[in-house]
C-alpha cells in the first residue's frame, strides 16, 4: 500500500472526498436518522466552510494523490491546550486495512507537534466497536461513558511516536 499521509483540506480535495463518499451507519446511534449521504456540490461547499468559519482544522487522508479520508481537529482550546479529534473514510475500500490507524496518530502527531497541544479528546458511538479499537491502539484511554458515546483522550506525554 502506498505512503499515508495528511495535508490540508482545501476545497477541491473536499469535493474529491465526498464524491463516492458512503455513509457508515456504525456512526449512527440512532439508526432512525441513518440516511445514505449522495453527493451535493452546495452540501460540500458549506460543509467546507462552516469548518473553516468556525476554526476546525481539516486535514486530508490522502493515499497516493487521492483523499481517502478526513480528520478534524475541532473544540479546539488554546487555553486548555486541547482539541477532540474527528475521522472518517470515505467509503468500506478503506476500513480495516490500518489506514485510519495511521491516520490518527500522524494526526496526534500533528495536534502535539504543529498545534501544541497537550491532549486530544475523540468519541465514539457505543456500537462503534471499529473506533473504539484504534483510538486504543493508538493509545487513546477510556475515559467515560454515557448512554450513546464512549469517550476517550491522549495526552501528549503518554503518545508513543512510531
Amino acid at each position: 500500500m502506498s505512503e499515508i499521509k495528511l495535508v490540508p483540506m482545501t476545497k477541491a480535495l473536499t469535493h474529491k472526498f465526498f464524491q463516492g463518499f458512503e455513509t457508515d451507519p456504525c456512526t449512527y446511534a440512532n439508526m432512525e436518522d441513518f440516511k445514505p449521504y449522495v453527493y451535493d456540490k452546495e452540501w460540500v461547499k458549506g460543509y467546507f466552510m462552516h469548518h473553516r468559519i468556525i476554526g476546525n482544522v481539516s486535514l486530508a487522508v490522502m493515499l497516493s494523490n487521492e483523499p481517502i479520508g478526513e480528520v478534524v481537529l475541532k473544540k479546539i482550546d488554546n487555553e486548555k491546550r486541547e482539541c477532540t479529534l474527528g475521522i472518517h473514510l470515505k467509503n468500506d475500500n478503506y476500513k480495516n486495512k490500518g489506514i485510519g490507524t495511521k491516520a490518527i496518530r500522524l494526526a496526534l502527531q500533528y495536534a502535539f507537534n504543529e498545534m501544541n497541544m497537550l491532549a486530544v479528546n475523540a468519541d465514539s458511538i457505543l456500537k462503534n466497536t471499529r473506533s473504539q479499537h484504534v483510538l486504543e491502539k493508538v493509545g487513546f484511554k477510556h475515559i467515560g461513558e454515557d448512554d450513546t458515546n464512549k469517550y476517550y483522550r491522549c495526552e501528549k506525554s503518554d503518545f508513543k511516536y512510531e
